[in-house]
């Protein structure tokens, strides 16, 4: 959208900082929540000290407000309140006056801007030249700290220069109660419901501090700030005054042209706990100790410079050739780091401490996609997010029993301490799927760290107590032979509510299930007194477990024969289309639920979602089917979509859509592609980036306890790096175009894999994989256009058959002919007039185009090959490698036979044994099948798009014949098998 984001002429793209250079007011809000600053406790958006807006905000994690569900028809179980995120008294304010004319960018004239949030350092700077309607001419320079490894402290510094004024100044600095929460209205992503606010009280104002105090009613949540300030040379207090939901110190000093003065502000805040109320003198004094630890401005600069320093050293990210996507990518990295909630006492809000959409909700958003990304680069932080959840164990148990679940804890849709907010439950409290994300975030950690601790000190009671409701909601159904089923339930899209037998629920339920099972054995073995306390804390009968691995290997998967994919649920694949003409966006703003939920569509990513988390048994036919059927279907309403089809695309070889995908969630608030981005940024969109680089492009996944890579590299890229963290190590990935680099910084010898192959890291001994040759087993050819031209053939029986039937043929429709099956060239070459043949009809052209190709063949004989040909596969037999051929043709078989090869191939895979042609993979997984040789061990060699394309989705590399433009998606191009070197693809052993 042309107006929704800074234009891009003001943003420079330095990878490390975010700048933006003219002053954008009809976007204020948006930007914002773009330059917040966080540190997991306090938030602070991104406005102007010298100019709040009724946009700008700070919160704290732990202040809100508990507002009551109100129903006209209320039943049991269902939400009893929402809590909300309150907006706190907000300290960034600093009005500035050149004697009684104000600092205000609305009027006079801005002479230069920029704001800038620094990445590397964690910090926001801005500096205004401005010329007042008088004429006067200054420059404001604000630099703001929220220090990472502070409780909740603001500081900043304010400098005004003079260029030519000369006369008095005043600083009126101020914290400010006057925010309260913004009303729902019609859109339920944005805010609270009624007197979502916080009383407000000053408690001293005078020359040493201001300390106002909040107060939230239902909740019992009490606030303390305190600000105190650090005046320049020139600056000396002069008055202290209060307004009715403000309290303000003044500061005076005189400039002269070429001058400056500076005053530095301190906010220290202090927040009671839910239900453990702590006097307002308690909360006074823990907040003036924070601030006389906070020492000096520069302190606290050089601290925070240091502590992203430090992350930025094990979350390394580095793009080459695309200075913008790596400015994104940290970007996003930050406002995740730096919105991750600290020591235990939160969880990682949808909108992190950025803004108010969601009212500042926790999702399983956190778990899902937030949680992943910091295990890999933040570890300590994964643990804070998963003791979180230990925190509100209690709430997830009585949020159980209010679903009537008489055990086992079930944790909530939307909460901020520990209980249901959402009063919509077929959205809500039916996606009993969150309980598994939480299992499969303790599965990652555990696999990240080794952190055998919190396995046995909260862990373990989480899985076990939400491991038990699937026993609860599930049963082994007569019906369907005894599998066990689930019931009622929503799954990720939340536009088909109230399914039984949701895939990816039924498949997290899988895995959650025998990790808990897996875990109580491993405690009983080698812990057993820890296992005995908390089995006998919990009444956890001795066979539990095994109830537990017994539905886990009965579970029920849905799977649509037809369509050879993964069924939704049982009833999705049966209900129609969402119709074409209805395209406002998104749904659930402009039609009923019901009317979304009986239509085929969905919000988001649901299957393919849990291809990315558990879809390792799942092939990569299998998976580019579901990709192709569920794209179709997908309105990606929620921003959480994007990341999971990028992963999945550059999975199955869909480079184009990988990449659109990619920067779908890359730059969903950079662009503020959804338009909302005013309300907050998104923080599992932004971690959900760094997934798609990682996970999608690198490849990473975690196969038995144990890192594997398979790196892919955009077009659009000369290379990329991505740092992690793995078991106390630091690792490297380098990935080029002709080769990858891992590289161990640190800790231990590790063991990983790479495109299957097992190597060993060690410190100082980097591990570099050339993109050939690889130590591959088998060769998988194409027959035409790569042994053959047998090309020319089809091309002239589907020439003769159009001018047949009155259809014009020329090159360009030949040319996508290429690598397709009979029937799919049938309907290239019938284009529009496809609709006046019936399917009989259909079926006898193709038959009459095929007996003209079968007697052109009848005359083909050695002599027909292309060169190198014959060569080619000699080479490949003396070096001891499995040959197999993949053809579209049906006729390959008796091919190689009249060509004289038939003892070369020790397998023919043609399209009379395939159920789907290329670009699905079919026909090269069923190559390698037949040559017991896993796919990642062959080379595919093809000449055409489709080919390559099919290669890739089936997890080999690709090797084209013909043009390096056309053929850009293959890993290696040459001209013709004249160029094809053995040694140069395949990597022999002993060598």
């Amino acid at each position: 959208m042309a107006d929704a984001a800074v234009d891009a002429q003001s943003r420079a793209v330095d990878p490390w900082r975010l700048t933006q250079r003219a002053l954008d007011a009809a976007h204020a809000a948006r930007d914002e929540s773009l330059f917040a600053l966080a540190n997991g406790t306090l938030g602070v958006r991104g406005g102007f000290e010298e100019s709040p807006s009724a946009t700008q905000g700070s919160f704290l994690a732990g202040a809100w407000e508990r507002s009551p569900i109100h129903y006209h028809e209320k039943f049991a179980g269902f939400a009893r309140a929402t809590d909300t995120r309150v907006p706190v008294a907000d300290g960034t304010s600093i009005r500035v006056r050149l004697g009684d004319e104000a600092f205000d960018t609305a009027t006079g004239i801005v002479l230069a801007f920029e704001r800038a949030l620094d990445l590397a350092r964690g910090r926001l700077e801005r500096v205004v030249r401005w010329r007042s309607p008088r004429g006067a001419t200054v420059e404001l320079r604000a630099l703001r700290v929220v220090p990472i490894d502070a409780d909740a402290l603001l500081c900043i510094r304010l400098e005004l220069h003079s260029v030519d004024y000369a006369g008095p100044v005043t600083f009126d600095s101020a914290l400010s109660g006057e925010r309260e929460a913004p009303p729902q209205g019609d859109d339920p992503r944005i805010g609270a419901g009624a007197d979502a606010g916080f009383a407000f009280a000053v408690l001293a104002n005078d020359e040493a501090r201001a300390r106002v105090a909040q107060h939230a009613h239902r909740s019992g949540i009490a606030v303390v700030a305190e600000q105190r300030h650090v005046p320049g040379h020139g600056v000396a207090f002069e008055r202290a005054y209060a307004g009715a939901a403000s309290a303000h110190q003044v500061y005076a000093g005189t400039l002269a042209p070429g001058a400056s003065l500076v005053i530095e502000k301190f906010v220290a805040y202090a927040c009671s706990a839910f239900e453990r109320p702590e006097p307002v003198d308690a909360l006074a004094t823990r907040a003036l100790a924070t601030l006389a630890a906070a020492g000096s401005f520069d302190a606290q600069a050089s601290a925070q410079e240091a502590a992203f320093a430090a992350f930025w050293r094990d979350a390394d990210i580095a793009i080459d050739g695309d200075a913008a996507s790596e400015q994104a990518l940290r970007f996003n990295l930050f406002h995740v780091f730096q919105s991750a909630g600290r020591h235990g006492r939160g969880s990682i809000a949808a909108k992190g401490l950025t803004g108010e959409g969601y009212e500042g909700h926790v999702f399983w958003d956190a778990e899902t996609f937030v949680l992943p990304a910091l295990a890999f680069t933040a570890p300590h932080l994964a643990r804070s997010l998963l003791e979180f959840r230990h925190a509100t164990l209690a709430g997830a148990r009585a949020h159980a029993r209010e679903m009537n679940h008489a055990r086992g804890a079930l944790y909530p849709w939307r909460t901020i301490g520990g209980d249901e907010c959402s009063a919509h439950y077929p959205s809500g409290s039916a996606q009993y799927h969150i309980n598994a994300a939480i299992a499969y975030a303790i599965r990652l950690y555990l696999d990240a760290t080794d952190d055998t601790a919190f396995l046995a000190d909260a862990g373990a009671e989480i899985l076990f107590e939400t491991a038990r409701i699937w026993l609860d909601v599930g049963h082994f159904n007569p019906r369907r032979g005894g599998a066990f089923c689930i019931h009622e339930v929503t799954g990720p899209d939340e536009y088909s509510a109230l399914a039984d037998n949701n895939w990816y629920t039924n498949l997290m339920a899988r895995e959650h299930l025998r990790h808990a099972a897996s875990v109580a054995c491993l405690l009983a073995e080698e812990r057993p007194d820890v296992y005995a306390g908390l089995a006998a804390r919990i009444a956890l009968d001795a066979d539990e477990p095994a109830q537990w691995r017994r539905a886990a290997e009965a579970m029920y998967l849905p799977y649509d024969e037809r369509l050879a994919i993964h069924a939704q649920d049982d009833g999705f694949l049966d209900k129609p289309r969402w119709p074409a003409s209805a395209t406002q966006r998104p749904l659930l703003l402009h039609h009923h639920p019901m009317t979304i939920f009986r239509h085929q569509v969905c919000k988001q990513a649901d299957v393919l979602l849990g291809l990315v988390l558990a879809g390792d048994g799942v092939d990569r036919a299998t998976k580019r089917r579901d990709f192709d059927y569920y794209e179709g279907v997908t309105v990606h309403d929620s921003t959480l979509s994007a990341s999971t089809f990028a992963i999945v695309a550059a999975q199955v070889g869909h480079a184009d859509k990988a990449w659109r995908y990619f920067n779908d969630t890359l730059r969903v608030d950079l662009d503020d592609l959804h338009g909302n981005a005013s309300h907050g940024a998104h923080m599992a969109a932004m971690a959900g980036s760094w997934l798609a680089l990682a996970w999608g492009y690198a490849g990473l996944r975690v196969v038995g306890g144990s890192l594997a890579f398979e790196p892919a590299l955009p077009d659009a890229w000369r290379g990329y790096r991505v740092g992690l963290v793995w078991k106390g190590r630091r690792i490297g990935v380098d990935v080029a175009r002709d080769a990858v680099r891992y590289r161990l910084v640190d800790g231990e010898p590790l063991a990983f894999s790479h495109m299957g192959a097992s190597r060993t890291l060690r410190v100082g001994a980097d591990v570099e994989a050339g993109r050939f040759p690889q130590p591959f087993k088998a060769l998988v050819f194409d027959l035409d256009g790569v042994i053959a031209d047998t090309a020319v053939l089809h091309h002239a029986a589907w020439k003769r058959l159009a001018g047949e039937i009155g259809l014009s043929f020329d090159e360009t429709i030949g040319e996508r002919l290429k690598g397709v099956d009979r029937m799919g060239s049938l309907e290239i070459v019938l284009g529009d007039a496809s609709a006046r043949y019936t399917h009989d009809e259909k079926h006898a052209l193709a038959e009459r185009k095929n007996g003209y190709y079968v007697a052109a063949i009848a005359q083909l004989g050695p002599e027909n090959l292309l060169p190198g040909a014959r060569e080619a596969l000699v080479a490949a037999r003396a070096a001891g490698l499995k040959i197999a051929l993949a053809s579209a043709s049906r006729s390959a078989g008796a091919l190689v036979e009249r060509f004289g090869l038939a003892d070369f191939f020790d397998h023919v895979v043609d399209a009379a044994s395939i159920a789907r042609p290329k670009p699905d993979p079919e026909i090269f997984l069923a190559a390698a099948r037949a040559l017991g040789v896993a796919p990642g061990d062959c080379l595919g060699i093809e000449d055409a798009v489709a080919g390559v394309d099919a290669i890739r989705a089936a997890g080999m590399r690709a090797l084209g014949v013909g043009d390096g433009a056309v053929l850009a998606h293959a890993d290696a191009v040459i001209g013709g098998l004249t160029e094809f070197d053995v040694a140069r693809f395949v990597a022999m052993s002993g060598s």
